[in-house]
């Protein structure tokens, strides 16, 4: 039986084709051998990329000790080192060179551990790279949401088009950032960071160029659009024929990958078009727990 407490890091970049920069990122992860990346999920025509750490919590280890803490910040010191935010082109959403940070207990840990490890990472973010940092769930005193932050900043309407084109427009935030200055650099942008119990992120690819009608779709699945509850959904551009249902399952063992594919199958079918198979862009988390155990020496 696993002895220790673990905690897991979903880390998002705001880069994937450039390799050079995403071998620097990875190179000062290996740094902290206790806190492996035991997940890669790279996306060509988002330009972004999502590493999944995870590490063993030891409770009397200070916040400044804690591996899986010191690896997302080696990580996120390289990205910004090696990123323009300016010359980043995607046609998946970000407020940031490092867009966003998530944390989650996961054997024998607690949500509050994983909140202290969120908090610890901006205050270091932010003083040692004078980025704004916003945090969320429960690493937020008043308990803010992601999609909440994000639709204050302007996270949800591209820049052309369907594209997200360089950094943010505006040296000055609408809200004021819970760490760090309160003006913005286009090269650097904003990060978010949050602890939250396990979300599961499940796409489905509707073969249509009518991003109208897969916003309807994506809109009617979610539960901000009355439809199924602890989904948000996106209509995303993925190349010239196909439009993602990007979804983030907030309470994946009430509703999961299969429900929304279903959800979505149907109302695709009301406005005509056709759907492919949908994926997870991360393994599940029994998956990630088996994968850090097999990784790691010590256990």
């Amino acid at each position: 039986m696993l002895k220790w407490a673990l905690a897991c890091c979903k880390l998002y970049i705001s880069e994937s084709r450039n390799k050079a920069a995403l071998e620097s990122i990875e190179r000062a992860a290996k740094l902290f051998p206790q806190a492996p990346i035991v997940n890669k999920f790279e996306d060509a025509t988002y330009n972004r990329v999502g590493y999944t750490l995870v590490s063993h919590l030891d409770p009397k280890q200070s916040l400044d000790s804690c591996p899986l803490k010191s690896a997302v910040l080696t990580m996120v010191k390289a990205a910004f080192e090696a990123i323009d935010l300016e010359l980043h082109c995607g046609s998946h959403p970000r407020l940031g060179v490092v867009d966003h940070i998530c944390f989650h207990p996961l054997t024998h840990s607690s949500l509050d551990h994983a909140a202290d490890i969120a908090k610890s990472l901006a205050v270091d973010v932010s003083s040692s790279l004078q980025v704004p940092t916003f945090l969320y769930g429960a690493a937020n005193e008043q308990g803010r949401t992601l999609d909440l932050i994000r639709r204050e900043l302007g996270y949800f309407k591209p820049n052309s088009g369907n594209q997200w084109i360089g950094g943010p427009k505006s040296e000055y935030l609408s809200v004021k950032p819970d760490e760090g200055p309160a003006q913005v650099t286009r090269e650097k942008g904003v990060v978010v960071i949050g602890a939250t119990q396990w979300v599961d992120n499940y796409n489905v690819p509707v073969f249509s160029t009518d991003i109208a009608a897969v916003r309807r779709i994506a809109k009617r699945v979610s539960g901000r659009g009355g439809g199924l509850t602890s989904v948000q959904t996106m209509a995303l551009t993925h190349g010239d024929d196909v439009i993602e249902v990007a979804c983030n399952l907030l309470e994946p063992s009430k509703v999961g990958g299969e429900r929304v594919q279903q959800e979505v199958e149907r109302l695709a079918e009301e406005e005509g078009v056709a759907v492919g198979k949908g994926y997870f862009t991360d393994f599940s988390q029994e998956k990630i727990i088996q994968s850090y155990l097999k990784s790691d020496p010590l256990l």
